[in-house]
């Protein structure tokens, strides 16, 4: 029986070895010493503070990273909440245009003979509003004479009209509509385009 051999050597015949990866830290590379060479306290303190720091410089990363994905997951959340919706916002604008047609197509002959049917439908456009409030639509309604907004407004067709300057709205075909801070549907308008004079 021999003696018991140090951990840092396979056999007797070959180079003393120091390894820097503990268990699945990592796979920082074994440092070969040279033959006779005696492991000084310096030594094995450098490899142990340069390992430290690199697994102290992954670890940074890898808390930068989780945080920066809670972030981005956070805000995706926010983002569905708010904007998920969108597609089905515009394909109910359609809807509102009817209903709000149907009113403005009602005379005062209609509405002595037909006037059940049209509170029903001056109803349901209150009711569709009320729906669209709660979740964030809300009217772009500009009124004539209103200057023209090409962040909110739609311009349909441009007009001289006497008694009106250049980009006053002189017309308005259909009413556009917020979802929270974003454009949903831009206000549909006519623009005057009378010159300065």
């Amino acid at each position: 029986m021999g003696e018991p051999k140090d951990e840092f050597y396979e056999d007797e015949h070959t180079e003393p070895k120091v390894s820097l990866a503990e268990d699945g830290l990592g796979d920082a590379p074994e440092v070969d010493l040279g033959e006779g060479v005696d492991l000084g306290a310096e030594a094995v303190i450098a490899a142990l503070e340069a390992e430290r720091d690199e697994i102290r410089d992954r670890m940074l990363r890898a808390l930068a990273e989780a945080e920066n994905m809670r972030k981005r997951a956070d805000r995706d959340r926010r983002e569905a909440e708010h904007y998920g919706g969108s597609k089905l916002s515009r394909d109910l604008l359609p809807v509102f245009d009817n209903l709000h047609r149907a009113l403005d197509a009602a005379d005062e002959a209609s509405k002595e003979t037909a006037g059940p049917l049209l509170e029903g439908v001056e109803l349901t456009l209150k009711e569709l509003l009320n729906v669209f409030g709660k979740h964030g639509i809300t009217p772009i309604q500009p009124e004539v004479g209103d200057k023209f907004d090409p962040q909110l407004h739609q311009a349909m067709f441009e007009a001289p009209v006497p008694n009106t300057k250049a980009g006053d709205i002189i017309q308005v075909a259909a009413t556009g509509f917020m979802l929270h801070d974003r454009l949903l549907r831009p206000a549909q308008v006519g623009v005057s385009s009378t010159p300065a004079g």
